[in-house]
């Protein structure tokens, strides 16, 4: 992964966590636009990219095994 590529992703991660707190201790949950907005993109976004930032080192490691495994 290149550190620009994991620099944005980490900067996504952290700025829309911001509607998540706000959600939980803000008045942000007695909003329908923000409460949805953070129910349907923001708390899925950081879910992916919190798993794509831990995950993605293990799984090109694995599909570069398996490519190498095809090409033998």
């Amino acid at each position: 992964m290149s550190w620009r590529e994991r620099d944005i992703i980490r900067l996504l991660h952290l700025v829309l966590s911001v509607p998540i707190v706000g959600y939980m201790y803000g008045p942000v949950a007695q909003i329908p636009r923000a409460a949805g907005f953070t129910r349907w993109v923001a708390m899925p976004a950081v879910v992916l990219s919190g798993l794509w930032l831990w995950l993605k080192p293990r799984i090109l490691k694995r599909l570069r095994v398996k490519s190498m495994a095809v090409r033998s």
